[in-house]
């Protein structure tokens, strides 16, 4: 079984393969809830940016720090012009797709989910195309099942609990009934607020994951937490989970780890993850959030091993099939 978007289920090793040494951060300013797609030869990198939606390219990993970039989507409609935040391109029914949120100037109220349909490469012309949530719903990702495509975003199903809900794709622009997939319940998920968001789809073998972010953004206890999939059961249902962590905190002078994303390198031998993070040690949700990539190692149960986020400045071994 092979998922052609963001993940692809990893196989073994063969041989040595070069790669290119690089440091973070990637993206020193407006580096929050980034996203990345290798695709063609070219690293593709998106973050919030606030105002429009911006794609960076490269041939290496560490070659976004300075890559070509180009302004994909500004939009005029009041509704949906501002606030734009966490975009994530995904590969579906031959095209690329972007899914983002954006609402309107005056407050945050407005926050939806839509989606601008691309071509056959990130590079191409992207249209405005649907949007996918009619109540407040932000950071929406695509988690792959062999036979169905699910839509997993933040929500507020009740007063005062930022949760993760998920819904079936009918269409790469409209969703089915939703339902809430995690509520902060545990002590480090409720840091500053009750918070889940930010869902990144990970699968590795046989196993399927779902990273996600806990408490507020503004407290240096944001980080990562982890769904399973118990590999039977409808994925739409919390029983069919299980949640472990914090699996991913603040370190070496990185706070606020998280809102993260998962890329497979060029000769799609590992898996890697691209998170943000900030110097100031009481956490941040500005664009002062820089961009940090880190190579996921596996324990022998079949679970990632996150590791810690490095120091600013530290070299490191770039992904397997990079050019050298």
């Amino acid at each position: 079984m092979k998922f052609t978007s963001v993940i692809l289920v990893i196989t073994a090793l063969t041989g040595f393969v070069s790669a290119a040494s690089f440091s973070n951060p990637l993206k020193a300013k407006d580096g929050s809830d980034p996203h990345i797609v290798v695709s063609g030869g070219y690293y593709y990198l998106m973050t919030t940016t606030w105002s429009n939606l911006q794609i960076t390219r490269a041939t290496t990993l560490g070659g976004l720090r300075t890559g070509q970039t180009k302004v994909v989507w500004t939009d005029s409609n009041s509704a949906r012009c501002c606030n734009v935040w966490a975009p994530e391109l995904h590969w579906i029914n031959n095209s690329w797709w972007i899914y983002y949120t954006a609402g309107n100037e005056a407050n945050l109220d407005g926050q939806r989910s839509h989606v601008l349909k691309g071509g056959a490469t990130p590079w191409d012309t992207f249209t405005y195309a649907s949007q996918l949530t009619t109540t407040w719903g932000i950071d929406g990702t695509v988690l792959r099942f062999p036979t169905k495509n699910y839509f997993v975003y933040s929500c507020f199903p009740r007063a005062k609990v930022q949760s993760l809900c998920i819904a079936p794709m009918t269409s790469p622009t409209a969703l089915g009934a939703s339902k809430t997939l995690s509520e902060p319940t545990l002590a480090w998920e409720k840091v500053g607020n009750a918070v889940n968001e930010g869902p990144a789809a990970l699968f590795h073998g046989n196993k399927t994951f779902l990273a996600y972010s806990a408490s507020d953004c503004w407290t240096d206890s944001y980080q990562l937490g982890l769904l399973t999939y118990k590999g039977a059961g409808d994925p739409t249902l919390a029983s069919s989970w299980t949640k472990t962590g914090p699996v991913f905190s603040s370190a070496n002078g990185n706070y606020g780890t998280g809102h993260n994303g998962f890329f497979v390198s060029p000769d799609e031998s590992e898996i890697w993850n691209i998170y943000h993070a900030t110097s100031t040690k009481t956490g941040s949700c500005s664009g002062s959030r820089y961009t940090e990539a880190k190579k996921v190692n596996w324990k022998a149960d079949g679970t990632p091993d996150f590791g810690k986020a490095d120091a600013l400045g530290v070299v490191l071994v770039g992904p397997s099939g990079e050019p050298a």
